[in-house]
């Protein structure tokens, strides 16, 4: 039992494969660039940002829950 394969169905198995590898390319390049964009300043350098949370513990007038008291 022999196979033979016509030039059709290699060049079919090459654009998959064509494809498979510019979607690995375009994964890696999505996965490695920077995400982040230009800062204020026009300096394109990752920038250190201060977080806060939106109120302060428990008690010193942060965000309380309702009562039914």
């Amino acid at each position: 039992m022999t196979v033979s394969f016509g030039a059709g169905s290699v060049r079919e198995i090459l654009v998959v494969l064509a494809l498979a590898v510019c979607g690995l390319l375009l994964a890696i390049l999505v996965a490695f660039t920077p995400w982040y964009g230009m800062a204020a300043g026009g300096s394109a350098e990752a920038e250190v940002v201060e977080v806060h949370s939106p109120g302060g513990p428990p008690g010193t007038g942060g965000v309380s829950a309702a009562s039914n008291g």
